[in-house]
């Protein structure tokens, strides 16, 4: 079977040839448009939701929110396996799909479930779906650094979050930009529970008034002198004094302020951890999550440029340091597969020379091992796997073999062609 596959490849050499190009310009075509990343991503097509449901207890929150959750997912469509978590205060429920199953399709049919089931949880329960992310999307994380000194931890958490955030989630490909450490500013209200009995309030009463006084209300409009105006109620918190000028009851006609019952600042929000940068103390920063499917080392460049772009615009003294950068990664991965190919080559095409004296044999490993290692990636476009560390140290693995293949054929065809050009030379001519 293989002599005759040989005889047919020797008998029809442009249609070899012609193949070998096509497969060539296709694997050179995959290889540009393969998604490069450094880590292999083997997580399953999940869907996470998250739902909110502040100070209830975990087996609250399981009967009430997880359980009609997990329940409900479980007859989804190529639904593989479902998983609920209750903790305190919010419920995880992880939607497993089968593999191969399409991100999107997969959150579409997650909503269609939740909303047959919105009328059975609890008010104040709102489900909320995850990212398009998976557990190796953290592609790129960076530090805000005040040299000047000029600024604290809240001004550069408050910078993060209302500036860099949103700039570097415009970048395509970019699923969040996660804010982490600093301080998160916050009105805090402290209330006297001495001179709130005093006044006959409760606290419900108090954070009702707050709700209510937080918000712009509508009028009608007056026309005078040909003129239309616009009335409206202005109460939009700005500020701890617009706080404290809330009215929260009445007691003798005279009305009860906020700040006659509490004390109004700004501070600091709870915070689970601290974020440090190389021993010189606190800083802010934040965490570039790269979306399901993406070439990370674009979404990386492209989350550096924009980088570049809005740095003028930081205060002085302010400036972005990167922590982390996987790109760096990648591309040394991609430098030491190009690295063992040449030396390969060059190694085989010596020994070619050496043992057979034969320049043009050379020739057979120079081409067969590239055109071998770009027609590899044909298949891995086709099968949506990334070039990451895992295949291309199977690809520079199997050069080795490739190797010892190149030069057991050229050997072996020198060596038939040379026997059959003496066998020739030394038989007698017919008569």
């Amino acid at each position: 079977m293989i002599e005759k596959i040989i005889e047919s490849c020797a008998k029809n050499r442009f249609l070899v040839f012609a193949a070998v190009l096509l497969l060539t310009l296709g694997g050179v075509y995959a290889l540009r448009n393969i998604p490069l990343d450094a880590i292999p991503d083997i997580s399953d097509v999940q869907v996470i939701i998250y739902t909110p449901w502040e100070g209830r207890s975990p087996d609250l929150i399981e009967d009430q929110v997880t359980y009609p959750i997990v329940t409900a997912l479980i007859s989804a469509p190529r639904v593989k396996t479902v998983r609920g978590f209750s903790d305190f205060g919010f419920s995880f429920v992880y939607a497993i799909f089968e593999d191969g199953t399409d991100i999107y399709w997969a959150r579409s049919r997650v909503l269609e479930y939740l909303q047959q089931i919105s009328g059975r949880l609890p008010e104040g329960a709102v489900p909320v779906l995850g990212r398009t992310r998976t557990g190796v999307g953290w592609v790129f994380t960076y530090a805000l650094v005040d040299e000047s000194g000029k600024h604290d931890l809240a001004f550069l958490r408050t910078l993060q979050d209302w500036y860099l955030r949103y700039a570097l989630a415009s970048v395509e490909g970019v699923a969040e930009v996660a804010s982490v450490g600093g301080f998160v500013k916050q009105y805090q209200i402290n209330i006297d529970p001495n001179r709130l009995s005093s006044y006959g309030l409760s606290i419900r009463e108090v954070m009702d008034r707050i709700k209510m006084s937080n918000n712009d209300v509508e009028g009608r409009l007056i026309e005078m002198s040909g003129r239309e105006y616009m009335v409206r109620g202005r109460g939009y918190i700005k500020s701890p004094a617009d706080i404290q000028s809330i009215v929260v009851g009445n007691k003798g006609g005279t009305p009860v302020l906020l700040r006659d019952i509490a004390n109004v600042a700004l501070g600091p929000d709870i915070r689970r951890g601290i974020v440090e940068l190389d021993g010189r103390g606190e800083v802010a920063g934040g965490i570039v999550v790269m979306r399901h499917g993406e070439n990370a080392l674009n979404v990386i460049n492209a989350v550096k440029a924009k980088i570049q772009e809005i740095t003028p615009g930081l205060p002085e003294g302010v400036r972005i340091v990167p922590t982390y950068d996987r790109s760096e990664l990648i591309r040394l991965s991609i430098e030491n597969l190009q690295k063992t190919l040449i030396e390969e080559i060059v190694v085989v095409s010596l020994v070619v020379i050496f043992f057979l004296f034969h320049f043009r044999s050379a020739f057979v490993p120079i081409f067969a091992l590239p055109i071998a290692v770009v027609i590899s990636f044909i298949p891995m476009y086709f099968l949506q796997i990334t070039s990451n560390i895992m295949s291309l140290g199977g690809i520079a693995l199997s050069i080795g073999v490739l190797v010892d293949a190149s030069i057991v054929m050229v050997e072996n065809g020198y060596r038939h062609l040379s026997e059959g050009t003496k066998k020739t030379a030394g038989t007698a001519p017919p008569p």
